[in-house]
């Protein structure tokens, strides 16, 4: 059971694979991109493409940079640092999408318009009318994230992440999905564990799980939630994900805190696996 509602993708794609880790068989793409991909909920801005920074990131000819909205991509390497699995396929396979349209995407805006960084927040569309975060999602080469209060097209990106899940393919060939006790660091990921303990106070919702990892929903959030299920949460299983803050570097933890926090916007980012 996934918290708040999940809209079905009624002929998604065809079952297929990735061959390889980089590469996806031509005959595979002319069928997803012939199924138009969660199409645009309403008209579209067009623009040309300059270059694609990396999985989830373009940069357009008119100078400004785009963060596509509802997914995270693999880092690549910067700063000396090596590129993370699938990076490089994740911003190959959006290089050959911005191709097949000549460069000339469509773009949605966020009712956030801009991220903390400055870059426009927008979902990108193809000539098809695809979504191309979708389809980045459908080749498990990224992952699925919902950020209030840019939701829009949650239920549809949800759904082409399942179909890479269930098939196996990109970051899902082998679970990317971690425990609570193995988290090591800051950064994106995917968590699994089981609810210890659930409190409420004037910052918000606290979901504790065993292994020291404490999910947070701000009080501004909480109205995306179903409370009744919110309620129901202490002993459950749950998958959550997003990006993992160290509480120890801000200055010491109090007695009895967990060391790493996950904040959540979204009923997106969160799911109940079992009660």
């Amino acid at each position: 059971m996934t918290l708040g509602s999940l809209s079905s993708l009624a002929g998604l794609l065809k079952k297929a694979s990735l061959a390889g880790a980089f590469f996806v068989p031509a005959i595979w793409l002319s069928a997803v991109q012939a199924q138009a991909l969660c199409p645009a909920p309403q008209p579209l801005s067009y623009a040309q493409v300059e270059r694609v920074v990396d999985g989830d990131t373009l940069r357009l000819k008119d100078g400004r940079s785009v963060r596509m909205i509802g997914l995270n991509a693999p880092e690549t390497g910067k700063k000396g640092q090596s590129a993370e699995p699938f990076a490089d396929a994740a911003r190959k396979r959006l290089q050959t999408l911005v191709a097949l349209s000549d460069g000339r995407v469509g773009l949605l805006p966020g009712k956030q318009a801009k991220d903390r960084y400055g870059r426009t927040l927008a979902h990108v569309f193809g000539a098809d009318g695809s979504n191309l975060e979708a389809q980045l999602l459908a080749d498990g080469l990224a992952y699925q994230v919902a950020i209030a209060p840019n939701v829009e097209l949650v239920g549809c990106q949800q759904a082409a992440e399942r179909r890479a899940r269930t098939n196996g393919v990109g970051l899902w060939r082998q679970s990317p999905v971690i425990s609570a006790h193995n988290i090591s660091r800051s950064g994106f990921a995917v968590v699994g564990g089981k609810v210890s303990q659930v409190q409420r106070n004037r910052g918000g919702l606290w979901i504790d799980l065993q292994g020291g990892l404490v999910v947070h929903i701000a009080p501004k959030d909480l109205g995306y939630f179903d409370q009744k299920t919110l309620g129901k949460l202490q002993g459950a299983q749950v998958e959550v994900r997003g990006w993992v803050l160290d509480r120890s570097r801000r200055g010491g933890l109090k007695a009895g805190q967990a060391r790493w926090m996950l904040p959540v916007t979204h009923p997106g980012m969160l799911q109940v696996i079992s009660e």
